[in-house]
């Protein structure tokens, strides 16, 4: 049934308008580690503002990120066509979801970045893709299956996107939301997004130290909340590995 919720969101999304708001109110509520107040998740009495894409987030037990955290930034990649794919697949979501103890690791990313660099705030790319949407960015992926997993994650194994415990984010300037250079645009595929080669690329004149500068505050402040990077994109960062994440969570269908 939740998978229906899913595929029907898409379609409808596809062919229809951004809603406007955020999804915030009063609905679902959860504790956050070491606060003593509660956090208003969703209000699911909206649900004729909410697609069915956005519902089946929700009913799924994922959390809107900016219910607990508005001072974020949100700008869902996979909502416009501003991505290697060039097609929007996610409609009319605007919100991005993670699982809750995501979401609380990001706080204390947060935490950090304001205290030591109260001028930085996150904007997010990308969040939760549910395996429906991954099947979509594969089975539309002009490669060959062989280079395929270079691009997109074979959905049949899953991706830490999946489940909901991997962000793609960069930092912008709290006071105009504008994101900071930090090299390439996202989604870029060749050796300047790697963390890996800043070194070889700097010297090649790819990047410059700026970038490498800016990188370094973004993984240093994803770092103090829990996160480990990876090699080939200085956007993403995983809350927990794969071997943690299917002991702890279903996969997001």
């Amino acid at each position: 049934m939740l998978y229906r919720f899913f595929v029907l969101g898409f379609l409808w999304g596809a062919f229809s308008c951004k809603p406007g708001g955020n999804g915030e109110g009063s609905g679902a509520e959860y504790f956050l580690e070491g606060e003593n107040k509660t956090i208003v998740i969703a209000d699911e009495s909206k649900a004729d503002s909410i697609s069915d894409f956005e519902q089946g987030l929700i009913d799924a037990g994922l959390v809107n990120v900016k219910s607990v955290l508005p001072e974020v930034l949100v700008e869902l990649k996979y909502s416009t066509t501003d991505n290697f794919f060039g097609r929007d697949v996610y409609g009319a979501l605007t919100n991005c979801y993670l699982q809750k103890e995501t979401v609380e690791k990001l706080k204390l990313s947060l935490d950090y970045l304001k205290a030591n660099y109260p001028e930085l705030i996150f904007l997010i790319y990308d969040g939760v893709r549910p395996r429906s949407v991954q099947q979509i960015l594969w089975d539309n992926l002009d490669k060959p299956d062989s280079i395929k997993p270079l691009y997109v994650a074979n959905p049949q194994k899953g991706s830490l996107h999946n489940y909901g415990v991997a962000i793609d984010l960069t930092l912008a300037y709290r006071a105009t939301g504008e994101a900071l250079d930090l090299g390439t645009h996202y989604d870029f595929f060749g050796y300047p997004a790697y963390p890996d080669r800043e070194a070889e690329m700097l010297a090649a004149g790819k990047i410059n130290t700026d970038h490498i500068e800016r990188r370094r505050v973004l993984r240093q402040a994803m770092k103090k909340g829990g996160f480990t990077g990876i090699g080939s994109e200085w956007w993403h960062f995983n809350a927990f590995s794969l071997d943690e994440a299917k002991s702890k969570f279903e996969i997001v269908p």
